[in-house]
């Protein structure tokens, strides 16, 4: 990799650590939710987008996709993985 490379990625990983902190400081006051309002929808995440329904297997299954303000996707099996340890 060459200097300018270089730089380009330092930049980029000082923006998501930067967009990582902003999301930190949002989330707090979310931390005592009991059900997922329209308000705290909006301030946390950029994009929810729901997938058709899928009864292929018996089961009505639906994807769920949400991209977390600042931070982006996080998929939601590393968040469960974290919610059962």
């Amino acid at each position: 990799m060459d200097a300018e490379t270089l730089q380009q990625e330092i930049e980029v990983q000082e923006q998501q650590n930067q967009n990582l902190e902003r999301f930190i400081q949002k989330v707090p006051q979310y931390a005592d939710l009991d059900e997922l309002t329209a308000y705290a929808a909006h301030n946390l995440n950029k994009a929810i987008s729901i997938g058709a329904p899928d009864k292929s297997r018996g089961q009505r299954r639906q994807s769920i996709c949400i991209c977390c303000d600042f931070v982006g996707f996080i998929p939601l099996d590393e968040v469960m993985k974290q919610e059962t340890a």
